[in-house]
């Protein structure tokens, strides 16, 4: 089967490889859409990051480079291994892409376990090939009325459910978001679809249109042109919001976050940071502002699942692009990178099937 195959910073190869069996325990999947994601561009521009370099095999997995890539898949269950009896045959899937040890599989915060990686970045296979195998306890079944290509979002849309339950907002609060990219777009959605106002803060005129049209959030502010802390005062009558969302890992958005969240309020950085950040931290002191890290999911699919089978998140607005493997440099990474502004989500079918 064909693969693309992480070997270095800028040196991704489509391969042939061998196709995957279904082990006991495991279901081997027909991967239909694999998404591209920001952290794939992060290993692609100056990786190896999450990716074992060559000769520094990942202690779970005993995998390095080069290796399959791709996290964000969904597609149809082909063969189910010894002792998986709860799936059928072409079943539509989803694949929650860890890489844990068995040992803490079913801890409460699997996703902090030590050496935690992910499907497609740390080995044990990627979405970006034909086929791929993964043990039955990272996969979850999607009610056949989803579009696969819809359903590729689910994990990335798992990683702002996440971001939601860290921030322990309820329906009724008032957030804003500082970035409409991909992941500040998605947590506009889930904190929309769980009943919040939300407002975002974003520098591109296209990206705040976006998630204007989608209906994922109640206004989007220009900090160019408006002092957004000061405008989501006057919009929650001088109390401030409730959370706050930092996904730009940009020193001024956090800045402009600790003035717009309320007393006692919080803020959840989504954001993987390239620098250690210069921010004043006074008012988080005077204001009690709770300041929370997250990272992946943690039994967050199924509610996810649910968001989209209801059809209270629609994610089909942040679909941006469906291109072949041959295509995945200069369709998906090139475009990413140069023309972030336009691309939100980008979907490989690695079969070509669907284009």
């Amino acid at each position: 089967m064909r693969a693309a195959r992480y070997y270095d910073a800028k040196d991704i190869r489509i391969e042939e490889i061998d196709n995957p069996t279904a082990g006991p325990g495991q279901v081997l999947i027909d991967v239909a859409w694999c998404g591209i994601c920001g952290t794939d561009l992060h290993e692609y521009l100056d990786g190896p990051i999450f990716i074992p370099p060559a000769g520094h095999p990942h202690p779970i997995s005993g995998e390095s480079a080069p290796l399959t890539i791709g996290h964000e898949m969904s597609g149809t269950v082909a063969a189910l291994g010894e002792g998986v009896d709860d799936l059928e045959i072409g079943q539509k899937v989803v694949v929650e892409p860890y890489v844990i040890r068995e040992e803490h599989e079913n801890d409460q915060d699997y996703q902090l376990s030590p050496d935690m990686n992910f499907i497609g970045l740390g080995g044990h296979g990627g979405g970006l090939a034909e086929q791929i195998a993964v043990r039955r306890r990272w996969v979850h079944p999607v009610a056949d009325h989803v579009n696969l290509d819809e359903a590729a979002l689910i994990e990335p849309l798992a990683v702002a459910h996440h971001a939601f339950v860290r921030s322990g907002a309820q329906a009724g609060d008032v957030a804003i978001i500082g970035g409409a990219g991909p992941i500040g777009a998605l947590t506009a959605a889930v904190l929309k679809g769980e009943g919040l106002t939300v407002y975002v803060s974003e520098l591109s005129e296209l990206r705040r249109q976006r998630v204007l049209d989608a209906g994922v959030v109640d206004d989007a502010f220009d900090p160019r042109e408006v002092d957004v802390a000061a405008k989501v005062k006057e919009l929650t009558g001088g109390r401030g919001a409730d959370v706050g969302f930092e996904a730009t890992s940009v020193d001024v958005v956090l800045e402009m976050l600790l003035e717009a969240v309320r007393p006692g309020g919080v803020i959840v950085n989504e954001s993987i940071w390239g620098h250690e950040p210069k921010v004043p931290l006074h008012q988080l002191v005077l204001k009690e502002i709770d300041l929370r890290g997250t990272i992946g999911y943690a039994w967050d699919h199924p509610a996810t699942i649910k968001l989209i089978e209801d059809g209270t998140v629609d994610v089909k607005p942040f679909i941006t692009g469906r291109i072949g493997l041959d295509d995945l440099i200069d369709k998906g990474f090139d475009t990413l990178i140069n023309h972030n502004e336009t691309a939100v989500k980008i979907l490989v079918s690695p079969t070509g099937k669907g284009l």
